[in-house]
């Protein structure tokens, strides 16, 4: 573990060797799918090498990689299945709608719920400034004025409020960028 934390390729490939296998199988089980067990595997490895300076932590790397496959094919088919559910949805509402009036129709509550979620666990300061700026349409400088703040603290508020955002609807499998774009049309 010592050497691969140090970069040593030639560890890192008999350490790979020594699990790739058992990950592999149940990845496989787990997912049914050959192709998605490769992709699953491969970006475990990837990662695993690339975060190697903290691998001398591991005390069993059998039940890590174990767990790490676990939650790598659970956050596939949370993934999967968000995806799905909102393709099918866009489906939907493109048969029953115009084209001017499909970008209106095309976050459902549910989406919009996740939406608000992520906004509701942001820290008060930056639901504040997220609120000012995006619902009430104020500018870096009005929101300055009004909370006493510089301008460059509200933009840099500003800036992680919505880092803050994408990152939880990422999590949730959602495409934040797409989904606060929606989102800030619709409030027009």
């Amino acid at each position: 573990m010592r050497r691969i934390a140090e970069g040593d390729e030639q560890s890192f490939t008999a350490l790979y060797h020594r699990y790739s296998n058992k990950v592999y199988t149940y990845l496989l089980r787990m997912t049914r799918s050959h192709e998605i067990a490769e992709e699953l595997l491969y970006d475990i490895f990837t990662k695993l090498w690339t975060g190697r300076e903290l691998i001398t932590e591991i005390q069993n790397m059998d039940s890590f990689l174990s767990k790490v496959a676990y939650n790598k094919a659970i956050s596939f088919f949370r993934y999967t299945a968000s995806q799905r559910k909102m393709q099918q949805y866009v489906a939907r509402q493109m048969e029953h709608a115009t084209v001017d009036d499909a970008a209106d129709k095309l976050l459902d509550s549910e989406a919009r719920e996740l939406l608000q979620e992520a906004i509701r666990q942001l820290s008060p300061q930056r639901k504040l400034v997220f609120t000012l700026s995006r619902e009430q349409g104020l500018t870096h400088e009005q929101i300055a004025r009004r909370l006493n703040l510089s301008t460059q603290t509200v933009k840099k508020t500003m800036s992680h409020a919505l880092q803050s955002i994408r990152e939880f609807l990422h999590k949730r499998g959602m495409e934040g960028a797409a989904l606060l774009y929606f989102y800030m049309e619709s409030k027009k």
